[in-house]
């Protein structure tokens, strides 16, 4: 089957092309079909993001898309950054986010510093029907980033099981825990019911 990703980001592509393939989805990136605008994302969940993302492509290509939306929920400023993580502080890189999230927490204690990381995916069909599942991982926001793998806060995240954070783990470690990993497995969960098959 094939479904088009609803993103630009090549990150994205890597993180759910492999997984998704075991699943007989064949993921083609939307600028592969010239489509390279995106959905205004004005919604006030992750679910309404990812649906409204992944509908956008949907219209333009004439095939079923899937949309990721994610972010990450802080504990100390009440969910924040969420749904604006990619646009927090009105800031345009990852390094100066990063920074802003690190000034933000100056003063709260380690034992205060709890987060997660949201994963919602999306897939509709040109026929009306969806299907959305979310995904999340908890962890803890550390004083300085760590690593060089990953993206986004991934070098701020720590996930205390594997005493790592994500920028420290591989693509397989990573794909284990994180939200996107866990909203990955969700969807391949819900798609096989869908399609009435199952691993049994």
């Amino acid at each position: 089957m094939k479904i088009v990703l609803a993103s630009l980001n090549p990150n994205k592509l890597r993180e759910m092309r492999e997984p998704l393939l075991e699943l007989g989805i064949d993921l083609i990136p939307q600028t592969d079909l010239s489509v390279f605008g995106s959905a205004e994302e004005n919604g006030d969940t992750f679910e309404a993001n990812a649906e409204l993302k992944a509908r956008y492509v949907m219209e333009a290509t004439g095939l079923p898309a899937i949309a990721d939306d994610s972010g990450l929920a802080v504990d100390a400023l009440n969910g924040a950054p969420g749904v604006y993580s990619h646009r927090f502080g009105n800031l345009d890189s990852d390094a100066a986010r990063n920074n802003y999230l690190l000034e933000k927490l100056k003063d709260v204690p380690d034992e205060k510093r709890g987060a997660k990381f949201v994963s919602v995916i999306a897939l509709v069909f040109p026929d009306g029907k969806k299907l959305i599942v979310r995904g999340e991982c908890p962890g803890v926001i550390l004083h300085e980033s760590r690593g060089q793998n990953g993206f986004g806060y991934d070098p701020l995240f720590y996930v205390e099981t594997l005493g790592k954070t994500f920028a420290e783990l591989t693509n397989e470690e990573k794909h284990s825990v994180s939200h996107r990993g866990c909203a990955i497995r969700n969807f391949a969960k819900v798609f096989k019911e869908m399609n009435g098959y199952s691993d049994e």
